[in-house]
């Protein structure tokens, strides 16, 4: 049930450059006689800092990872994170680069948070991002097959609903659809406008409802994020998404693994489902079923886990391209 990572491109890209020369790197590996290849990161990604050069696998052998912007010359790839570079095209790198430099664009932010993409027209050659259609995928989470035999044992539960959400807006279509929900279901609320959850607890915690409101702060195609991976499914409840269709989650996970919000007429219908599956433990057993087969994963270190996947498409050598408009394949 994991996205395959070999996608084909869709219609929207088809526009893409394509420049038959590919770069030819001249520094060896100490290790093997294969290229070693600079990746500078131009910032660090939203400011997180990260092990560089400590991969866990061998995948990214034959790289050398840097924050050195001198070593921007004889980079073969920039990786460049687009919300530290949003406020001002002055934050790109030269726009004089070496001939073949791969300039890989990377967001974990949906489109309605991402400004001034135009900033990087003409400019990017590779994507990185939570789009399964992206150069490199870097979701937020994935499932994983399982081997063993032992039966998943749901956590025990003593409550309902929980939402935690820091990001308060009432415009947001997330607000409004709670402020309705509440009426007819009990929801407790976490976060910087309600009851205090300490991330060290957060897990424990939430695995304790039966229920998560895992709602998107906007709605764009594959965006699915911690809500519905982290507090939801690793933390042992019944994710309610609320972001793209429910077509769009049924890439990732099974379709009895979650309930989406578009399911119902209505907030109230949401609420009477809920309370029905609270009375019926047998049915909201059910959710749970796919289990069996598989566990919903997330890397401990996102960012490192992102970054590293790099090098393996790197080492493929792909076709040089340039895109004309991120903003259009993002929308």
């Amino acid at each position: 049930m994991a996205a395959s990572h070999s996608v084909t491109k869709r219609s929207g890209i088809s526009s893409w450059l394509f420049v038959p020369k590919r770069r030819v790197p001249s520094k060896k590996s100490e290790t093997s006689d294969e290229p070693l290849l600079t990746i500078l990161l131009w910032t660090w990604p939203l400011g997180y800092q990260f092990p560089l050069n400590r991969c866990p696998n061998s995948e990214s052998s034959g790289c050398f990872y840097t924050v050195n912007r001198t070593s921007y010359s004889m980079a073969d790839a920039v990786v460049i994170s687009h919300r530290d570079v949003q406020k001002s095209e002055e934050l790109l790198p030269p726009a004089l680069r070496p001939p073949h430099q791969y300039w890989i664009w990377f967001s974990i932010e949906s489109p309605t948070n991402c400004a001034n993409l135009t900033f990087m027209d003409k400019n990017i050659n590779l994507t990185m991002s939570y789009r399964l259609d992206s150069d490199i995928f870097t979701p937020y989470g994935w499932l994983e097959n399982i081997d063993s035999k032992e039966n998943f044992t749901i956590p025990k539960k003593s409550k309902l609903v929980a939402w935690t959400v820091s990001n308060w807006k009432p415009k947001y279509r997330r607000t409004k659809y709670y402020e309705e929900l509440k009426k007819y279901i009990p929801v407790d609320v976490y976060g910087k406008h309600a009851m205090t959850l300490p991330r060290e607890e957060m897990l424990q915690t939430l695995a304790t409802y039966k229920f998560y409101l895992a709602f998107e702060n906007s709605i764009h195609e594959d965006y699915i994020t911690e809500k519905f991976w982290r507090s939801s499914l690793i933390a042992g409840t019944v994710p309610i998404g609320m972001g793209p269709p429910r077509k769009n989650y049924e890439r990732f996970v099974p379709p009895d693994a979650f309930i989406h919000v578009d399911d119902f007429a209505s907030p109230q219908e949401l609420a009477e489902h809920l309370l029905s599956l609270d009375k019926d433990e047998e049915r909201y057993r059910q959710y749970f079923n796919w289990r069996a087969r598989y566990q919903p994963t997330r890397s401990p270190s996102s960012f490192l886990a992102a970054y590293c996947k790099i090098c393996k498409v790197l080492k493929k050598t792909p076709s040089y391209r340039t895109i004309p408009s991120i903003a259009e394949w993002f929308k």
